[in-house]
This record gives structure tokens, C-alpha cells and sequence, in this order.
């Protein structure tokens, strides 16, 4: 090994003791230890939510390779003995922790539905939801907090309409969702109940389904398990409409709060956005990156052992692809990283949607959501302004996906 080797092993067992996820200073900043280990420790030892060793993956080309190289599993966190993100053990039968052929073999059934062509034919009826919304949220007096108001409510109005799931439910969906995505702020034993809530939940669901048909997605996956069981499982149909219930929605809640945000704390950008709305494409890639929905990003596990940035990953570890930092590494976004520009040309390359095979599903759907949503949210409210200091907001803690705790505004 040489000397630039020797050094960079060196830094990654000084950093051994970090503990994940990292202490983020408020709510409009992403953990500072990033910037430190982008320069000196690339690939982190740490100690995860579970308890196990990781390593935490920083820089942009290799979270990357991370997320695309087939050497990092996510059918491995299944094995008996695999460390683990949370003391809760993974789900099975998900998306989320299957590798190719299987993954793509279940994948495949429900792409249809979030193809840009789908998507745009469902633009629409997102603005028809998102103008039911707004108008609701005109006759509130102010201070109204945006999260309860309009960006809860509206991915899940969305998500609800796709899959054909009772919108009267919500309210069941966030405690949900809430241990689905669960570091440390849930027990593992309430992690499993809420799990098992939601499998009896989707279990009637595709009964009633099944009972009287339909032509919405779950419909329609219950009719491939009816039709082609070798194609769709049971439990596996069942998982796949949590997954894509709370996937569907988990993430663009906390983006519309945290986009708007930003929006509000950068009156400039703001202004130009009003002057010009067909820039909310590139306003809107540069949200994305800027504003991460984690403070980490994807688990996986090493098949083998695996050489990262001048480190050898073992195998058997579990392997964090910090998002969150590849997005502000200046080696891919220039100068500043940090700093909210719409106008910086290489914004659309951010991994805010992953990379590779498991490259976000809903992407495009997620886009033309919040795209949507933030200019309908300023053209109806042009007057918006935060009803309280940036620095009394907080985030949503012990989570993978976090949101703005509340977002008080007023007009």
C-alpha cells in the first residue's frame, strides 16, 4: 500500500468513532462533519442506529459507484448475520431490499405507472388537487403552518389517487410511514407493530380488491397476482403497496416544506421565479439538491471486499451512500456548493433520486409535484413570508427521511 493509502486507512480509523446519523446545527443546514470527511476521510468508519459498524461513503463519484455497483446489495441486509441501519430488522419482500433479476422483475410491474408520458397525464388532476388545497388554505386565518395545510395532504392525495387507496385513511398513513422509515425514533418492537398494522391494512385492501375490481395500480397488481401468481406473490403484493404507499409520499411531503423554505429565505430567487414561472424546471433540480431528504442516504452491503476511494470496504459491511453530502461536494457542483443558485448549470446531476438500478420510481411524478405545487403556492400567496425566526424551525429527528417539524407562514 502506498503512502497516500497509508493515510487515508489512517483517517478512516480516526473517524471510527462517529456515530450515525450525524448532528445537523439547525434545520437549514446538512451535518457540517461532511465537509470534513469529503477531504479527509472519503469512506468513515462509524457506528450505526443498530449498534453494528458501517462505513459511511462521502463524495460524489463514490456514492455513485455505491449506488449502481452490483458488489453493494441490498438483498444481502436479509442474510442472517448482515449488519443492520436500525435495530429493527429490514423488511422483506420490498423493493427496497431485493437486488436484479428479482428487483427488476417487480419493478417492471409497476413502471408503467410513473413513466414521464403517465405522468404528465396526470399533471392535470395534480393541479386540480393542488388548487382544492390552496383554496382551502386561503379561508385559514394566519399564521397557517404549511405542513397540516398543504404539503401533508397533497402526495397523499396524489399517491392515494394512483394506487386507489381511501384518502379518509391518511391519518393512518403517517404513523406509518413514520416507523417505516424509523432510525432511532421508534422502539423495534413499535417498528413491528406498526409493520404488521400496515400488512393487515393492504391485506383487506387487495381483498376488497379483489372482491370488487378495479382500475387503479393496486387494482391492477391484484389482477397480475390473480391472473399470473408466478409474477406477483401474495406477500409480495401486499409489500409492494406499502412500499409504494409510503414511498409515494414520505418524501415529497418533506419537500414541498423544506423547497418552500428555502424559496422564502431567498427572496432574490424567489422574486425571479415570479418574474419568469417556465424556470421552475431548473429552480426546482436545484431544490432537490440543495435540500436533502436524509441526512445520510441508501443502505447496502458488501458481497466482497471492495475498494473505495483508496480504502478496502470489507465484506459483509454495511455501507451508508451519503446523498446528502454528494450533493454538496464541490468536485461535481463548483464553488459553493452550499449555497441555493438556480442558475448553477450542473444542478440536475444530483443523486437526490439515487443512481442506477434502483434510481427513484416516482421520480418523475415526485417532479411534477413539487413543480406544481410551488408555483401554485406562490402564485396564490405572492404575499408568503415565514410567521416566525429560521431559527426556532426544526427538523423531524431519528428518521431516514425527515421533514420540517412545522413551517408557520403567513400572507
Amino acid at each position: 500500500m502506498d503512502t497516500a493509502s497509508s493515510e487515508t486507512a489512517t483517517a478512516t480509523d480516526a473517524a471510527a468513532e462517529l456515530q450515525y446519523p450525524f448532528p445537523r446545527p439547525s434545520a437549514v443546514q446538512v451535518p457540517p462533519v461532511y465537509d470534513r470527511l469529503r477531504g479527509e476521510c472519503p469512506v468513515a468508519k462509524v457506528r450505526l442506529p443498530s449498534g453494528d459498524d458501517g462505513y459511511v461513503v462521502s463524495r460524489y463519484d463514490d456514492v455513485r459507484t455505491v449506488l449502481a455497483d452490483p458488489r453493494f446489495s441490498r438483498a444481502a441486509m436479509l442474510a442472517e448475520g448482515a449488519p443492520r441501519l436500525t435495530a429493527a430488522p429490514p423488511m422483506g419482500g420490498s423493493l427496497f431490499t431485493m437486488d436484479p433479476p428479482e428487483h427488476t422483475r417487480l419493478r417492471r410491474l409497476v413502471s408503467r405507472e410513473f413513466t414521464a408520458r403517465r405522468v404528465q397525464n396526470l399533471r392535470p388532476r395534480i393541479q386540480e388537487m393542488t388548487d382544492e388545497l390552496l383554496d382551502g388554505m386561503e379561508k385559514l386565518s394566519p399564521p397557517v403552518d404549511l405542513n397540516p395545510a398543504f404539503a401533508f395532504p397533497l402526495p397523499v392525495m396524489v399517491i392515494c389517487e394512483l394506487l386507489g387507496v381511501p384518502f379518509e385513511d391518511r391519518d393512518r398513513f403517517r404513523g406509518w410511514s413514520d416507523a417505516f422509515v424509523s432510525l432511532t425514533s421508534h422502539t423495534p418492537e413499535e417498528v413491528m407493530e406498526q409493520r404488521m398494522s400496515m400488512v393487515q391494512y393492504l391485506g383487506e385492501l387487495v381483498q376488497r380488491k379483489r372482491a370488487e375490481p378495479t382500475d387503479d395500480l393496486m387494482g391492477a397488481l391484484v389482477q397480475v397476482h390473480d391472473e399470473d401468481g408466478g409474477r406477483l406473490s401474495e406477500i409480495e403484493l401486499i409489500t409492494m403497496g406499502i412500499t409504494l404507499l409510503v414511498a409515494g409520499h414520505e418524501t415529497t411531503v418533506s419537500m414541498i416544506g423544506t423547497c418552500a423554505l428555502t424559496l422564502l429565505r431567498h427572496p432574490e430567487h424567489l422574486a425571479a421565479l415570479k418574474a419568469d414561472p417556465g424556470s421552475i424546471d431548473k429552480v426546482v433540480e436545484e431544490l432537490l439538491r440543495i435540500n436533502p431528504i436524509g441526512d445520510g442516504g441508501p443502505f447496502r452491503v458488501t458481497l466482497e471486499d471492495v475498494e473505495v476511494a483508496d480504502s478496502v470496504i470489507p465484506q459483509g459491511s454495511g455501507v451508508i451512500a451519503a446523498v446528502c453530502s454528494a450533493n454538496q461536494d464541490s468536485a461535481r457542483f463548483g464553488a459553493d456548493p452550499g449555497v441555493f443558485d438556480p442558475s448553477r448549470p450542473t444542478a440536475s446531476a444530483h443523486l437526490a433520486f439515487g443512481h442506477g438500478p434502483h434510481f427513484c420510481l416516482g421520480a418523475a411524478l415526485a417532479r411534477a409535484e413539487l413543480q406544481i405545487a410551488l408555483s401554485s403556492l406562490f402564485r396564490r400567496f405572492p404575499g408568503l413570508a415565514l410567521a416566525d425566526e429560521v431559527r426556532n424551525l426544526r427538523m423531524t429527528s431519528g428518521m431516514m427521511v425527515h421533514a420540517l417539524s412545522r413551517l408557520p407562514v403567513t400572507w
